[in-house]
């Protein structure tokens, strides 16, 4: 494996967050206000019928992920017979939903800017946009893998994909005990900013279910739990009275923020009830403790023993993304980001039963190359989300939590030996239920016919895949760890193939990709 190589271990793969006294853009006000309509008739949609390749768990043949154990039936465990491959042809990294990197960038680039190499994570920008996945009945995962042919000679992108059941209506989730932890600061001060986000909250109290409860923290130099764990039937003036309490201060304590958040959330916890931590902040940390390890070791026991994970929700034209980033993916949860209006519209109505809720715990994929079709992978982005191959099947290393309505895709470039046939790679998806923390395995997989001729002559949703990470790849070159992806179209071709996806597919986010990438092009001139 010579040309396309990950990082070698240790190397940083991206700056720690600027320390300085943040604004808090108005895109906090935006999300608040989107938040009157938190789990209320929102409900993300399925995907349609796909047409690549699905197991129920079975191998057939070629190579699978290391043999499970076998001693014993294990309630909810499957079990494989199959031989291990060797080592250097599995890849394994935990599963990511995180979606900040690519929101952000556009932003970035909207505004006349570039993106730093060093905030773009290729699987953030793959995992923006809708697929069509097929998705299973129940808790877990389908598994989906297919893939096509690159114009450089014997490279092709393999798409692995991963879906959870459809989210259901509101009526049908669990109560939601959600403490709301809120960045403040005396930039609120200005009209149209605090106000609003009263306003807004006040409306929040108006749209919730009776049996939901929500909590509220704010901070700035120190956190203050302004609210307690409160049921909203009954409790709606009480509500509105601390809303209205709210004032700006100083200098930004996140990690007080956080620590106090977890707290009221343990003290408030409800039992058969989906319990979260929501972060609304730029994570420009300037006071306090501002190192994302310390900060997730003093809240570890509301995390592992109480299972309260942490839903990020980024804001600001500037935005310490690494500081979020790493905050969510090692405190057992993900981030997205915000920028306006229509995003916090998506992320707390569209989207919001599969950013709160969840389907699986500590996910891990692994995908095994059969040695005799691939001469050569590169798995493209979670550069930090990668786990060693003897822990797949160990339960005690953190994977990804997932929730209803969500697909996780990872993309491969995988060069074939020349006029090979036959069995190319089996994909393997592991997790623990939300409930009883039972493992279970899916799987699936492809053969070098399952390979569409060209890039471009794949399903819409594959081929938005590629376009999605071509930009990405695009914007982080200068990076000197990173080479170029095969079949790399430039700038160019990209936004010409984007702007006939947006057409097709009719999608309002490929419609922002094609724009997002016009806009990179024009800077490059």
């Amino acid at each position: 494996m010579e040309r396309y190589r990950t990082p070698r271990p240790g190397t940083p793969h991206r700056r720690t967050g600027r320390q300085r006294t943040r604004p808090l853009r108005t895109a906090v006000l935006a999300l608040t206000a989107a938040g009157g309509l938190l789990l209320t008739a929102c409900s993300a949609g399925g995907g349609s019928d796909s047409g690549s390749k699905s197991s129920d768990g079975s191998y057939r043949h070629g190579f699978p992920a290391p043999a499970a154990p076998t001693a014993g039936d294990q309630k909810g465990e499957d079990r494989f017979a199959s031989p291990s491959p060797s080592p250097d042809r599995l890849s394994t990294f935990a599963l990511d939903v995180d979606t900040a990197s690519y929101e952000y960038a556009r932003r970035t680039l909207a505004q006349g800017g570039r993106p730093d190499p060093a905030t773009i994570r290729p699987e953030e920008f793959v995992n923006s946009f809708r697929q069509d996945y097929q998705r299973p009945d129940g808790n877990g995962f389908s598994v989906t893998v297919d893939g096509a042919r690159t114009d450089e000679r014997n490279w092709s992108l393999v798409r692995v994909g991963l879906a959870t059941r459809p989210a259901g209506d509101s009526g049908e989730r669990p109560p939601a005990a959600l403490t709301f932890v809120i960045d403040i600061s005396g930039s609120m001060s200005e009209p149209g900013r605090l106000d609003l986000a009263q306003k807004s909250l006040d409306t929040m109290t108006n749209r919730l279910r009776d049996d939901d409860s929500v909590a509220l923290v704010t901070f700035s130099e120190r956190a203050e739990t302004v609210l307690p764990m409160t049921r909203l039937g009954g409790h709606r003036g009480e509500i509105r009275d601390a809303i209205d309490s709210l004032e700006p201060t100083y200098s930004t304590n996140l990690g007080a923020g956080v620590e106090t958040g977890y707290a009221t959330a343990v003290k408030g916890r409800r039992a058969h009830a989906t319990n979260r931590v929501v972060l609304i902040s730029d994570a420009l940390a300037n006071d306090g403790d501002t190192d994302p390890d310390s900060i997730l070791d003093r809240i570890s026991t509301a995390r592992r023993e109480y299972g309260i994970t942490l839903f990020g929700v980024g804001v600001g034209s500037d935005y310490g993304d690494a500081l979020m980033e790493r905050l969510a993916d090692k405190g057992d949860g993900h981030t997205v980001y915000v920028s306006g209006e229509d995003d916090a519209r998506k992320v707390f109505c569209d989207e919001l039963p599969q950013n709160i809720d969840l389907t699986a715990r500590d996910a891990k994929a692994q995908v095994a190359f059969d040695p005799a079709t691939v001469a050569d992978f590169r798995l493209v982005g979670y550069d930090d989300r990668r786990v060693a191959n003897d822990d797949f099947r160990d339960d005690r290393v953190d994977g990804g939590e997932v929730g209803p309505g969500h697909t996780v895709t990872a993309l491969y470039a995988v060069r074939t030996r020349p006029g090979a046939e036959g069995h190319l790679a089996t994909a393997t998806v592991r997790w623990l239920d939300p409930d009883t923390r039972a493992p279970h395995e899916r799987s699936g997989e492809v053969e070098t016919t399952g390979l569409r001729d060209s890039v471009w002559e794949a399903a819409p949703r594959f081929q938005v895949t590629a376009v999605a990470a071509y930009f990405a790849d695009a914007l982080r070159q200068g990076d000197d760890r990173w080479s170029t992806l095969p079949g790399d179209p430039g700038l160019g071709e990209l936004k010409d193939r984007a702007d006939e996806l947006a057409k097709r597919t009719e999608d309002r986010d490929v419609r922002r990709l094609a724009d997002a990438i016009g806009e990179a092009g024009r800077g490059q001139g």
